[in-house]
């Protein structure tokens, strides 16, 4: 049906974005909520009744909204949904809120699609090796490209409230836990083969966070945190700026929304240990993620 908008809900660990786009791709609505359902699911492998109750919150407003626009939806859910044992009790209600089918996608087609909205997104890039990165609440991807292709790509099941809940009990920190987070974050990248010395393109929350606060953004601004250009250096110090702080300490901080502030930390670590292992010259941020891989991947007509 040609002209109808489309609409992509995404479900993370510690987010549920909701992207509506006119026919011609601009958008009408891009909304964030912290249904944070990932909540104590690295201790107890299960999903918390008020996370999902939270949650499910969420999704009964963006029915509202996307019953208001008309438009298609698609919804996916990641790695929170992927892990969790009881995964159906939250999916089940959520579908029958939306009306529609939730798919449980894998790293390997999150990694796929976060590059995808990058290439879209900065297409100057083309022909530039560059290494995409989407820090998660439960999971990271990595995808390497050329400039013209995927050359590798892999996800690993560390994000920035996964290692802020299983390290980060303190506030702020002690020594001892975050050296911990970081062999951690370390042993997992190890793994991988990646490519050094290129650019890394950070997408969703965390790494708009660091764009957000490097420009002292009083509040989050998609157009303003896309494009910002950010070297190790200044990653390196506002990491350490927030494991010296109190979560308090860093909710008064400009660019940090006040639902990140607890789990922010973890989050900045994987980019400060990847930026570092990979004697990356910079990051350069990205707030278009794979809710609008999934809208550009998607025909026009729907």
């Amino acid at each position: 049906m040609r002209g109808v908008g489309r609409a992509v809900i995404d479900i993370g660990t510690n987010t549920l974005l909701l992207l509506i786009v006119d026919a011609q791709l601009r958008p009408i609505a891009d909304i964030c909520r912290f249904g944070r359902l990932g909540q104590g699911l690295d201790a107890t492998g299960r999903l918390a009744d008020d996370a999902i109750a939270r949650s499910l919150e969420i999704l009964r407003e963006y029915r509202g909204l996307v019953d208001e626009h008309r438009a298609a939806l698609t919804v996916v859910a990641t790695q929170a949904v992927r892990e969790a044992a009881n995964a159906a009790a939250f999916v089940h209600p959520a579908e029958d809120i939306l009306g529609a089918r939730i798919e449980v996608i894998s790293g390997a087609r999150e990694a796929e699609l976060a590059f995808l909205a990058v290439a879209r997104t900065f297409p100057e890039l083309a022909g530039t090796p560059y290494l995409v990165v989407d820090v998660g609440g439960g999971s990271t991807e990595l995808v390497a490209t050329d400039g013209e292709r995927v050359t590798s790509s892999a996800s690993i099941p560390i994000g920035a409230v996964r290692l802020s809940e299983r390290y980060l009990k303190h506030e702020p920190p002690r020594p001892d836990e975050v050296r911990a987070m970081m062999t951690d974050i370390d042993t997992r990248l190890a793994a991988l083969d990646l490519p050094r010395g290129v650019p890394v393109v950070g997408t969703a929350g965390t790494a708009t966070t660091i764009a957000a606060i490097a420009k002292g953004l009083p509040r989050h601004d998609p157009e303003r945190v896309t494009g910002v250009r950010v070297t190790p250096m200044a990653v390196e110090a506002q990491l350490a700026r927030m494991l010296s702080q109190t979560v308090v300490e860093r909710r008064a901080t400009r660019g940090i929304e006040p639902q990140r502030a607890d789990v922010i930390a973890g989050g900045v670590a994987i980019y400060a240990r990847i930026l570092q292992r990979l004697d990356a010259p910079l990051l350069i941020t990205c707030d278009r993620g794979i809710r609008w891989g999934l809208v550009y991947e998607a025909p026009r007509d729907v």
